[in-house]
């Protein structure tokens, strides 16, 4: 279900940066050459000025419906993975419905910009010439002047903000336990900071495994190639000193990769015991 779930979101993301490019498409703020050229621009400019945030709400709302609907022929119990936590939604109340789906396109949305931000601060000037870097600075330009401390940082501080703004509407639905304390609350959110680093393990783990593919298979000169090795070059830069090549054969992407599928299994999957420090 969490797989099928994702493709609306992918849809609503879609049409979320179609409307975000369209917005700043230079060539809708160049100057008309003529009053033929104006007139024919605000034709076609009209109506895309708003269609797009129009269908995202629609397919939002779409979606809600949807699971309402499935709701009377299943007993469905919808979660959203927030770091350790998993927060439940009830299909058949439309509330918790129309929460879920804008709080699920929300967390997808987050993750794109977390994405950015971890390309943005680990190639920083080393892929600077790069098209697809000048891609990524765009999607997250007003954070580029950000020092690469600050960036790697605001993962943890961005998800306690969040779930601090959140915890009074899940609490109201009913959907989490009521905090007992500021102390306790503010725990929480710091086990949710640490829990929004999750964010990165497909994207870490994808760079990876293209690298790998890249080094033993040419996969062209696109600029994307280059800038995947270049990603993965600086992702694996601080375990260089360990011993792990011989001669073209280079056993260190396997092993980032198999830390980033540990990690991300513990963090999902903890022991129960490990549980029971959880201030859940």
């Amino acid at each position: 279900m969490a797989w099928l779930n994702l493709i609306p979101d992918l849809a609503a993301l879609a049409l979320w940066l179609n409307w975000l490019q369209f917005r700043r498409d230079p060539p809708a703020k160049t100057r008309p050459a003529s009053l033929a050229d104006a007139l024919k621009r605000a034709e076609v400019a009209g109506p895309k000025s708003w269609k797009f945030p129009v269908m995202l709400a629609a397919l939002l709302l779409a979606r809600a419906w949807l699971y309402l609907q499935l709701s009377a022929v299943a007993n469905l119990t919808l979660k959203l993975q927030l770091g350790f936590i998993n927060i439940p939604f009830r299909a058949d109340l439309p509330l918790h419905m129309l929460v879920f789906s804008l709080l699920s396109f929300a967390f997808v949305l987050a993750t794109f910009y977390l994405w950015m931000l971890l390309l943005s601060a680990i190639n920083g000037a080393s892929a600077a010439a790069n098209p697809v870097h000048e891609l990524v600075r765009l999607q997250v330009k007003w954070l580029e002047r950000w020092p690469t401390s600050l960036k790697l940082l605001s993962p943890f501080l961005l998800g306690g903000l969040a779930w601090v703004a959140l915890h009074p509407l899940l609490r109201w639905l009913a959907v989490v336990p009521a905090s007992e304390s500021a102390a306790e609350l503010l725990a929480q959110a710091a086990v949710t900071g640490v829990g929004t680093y999750l964010a990165w393990k497909y994207l870490i783990f994808g760079v990876l495994l293209c690298h790998l593919v890249n080094a033993h298979v040419y996969l062209g000169n696109a600029p994307v190639w280059s800038y995947v090795d270049t990603t993965a070059r600086n992702l694996l830069s601080p375990l260089r000193w360990l011993p792990l090549r011989a001669g073209r054969v280079d056993l260190l992407p396997l092993l980032a990769m198999a830390t980033v599928i540990l990690l991300a299994r513990f963090m999902e999957n903890p022991p129960e015991r490990f549980y029971r420090l959880l201030p859940f």
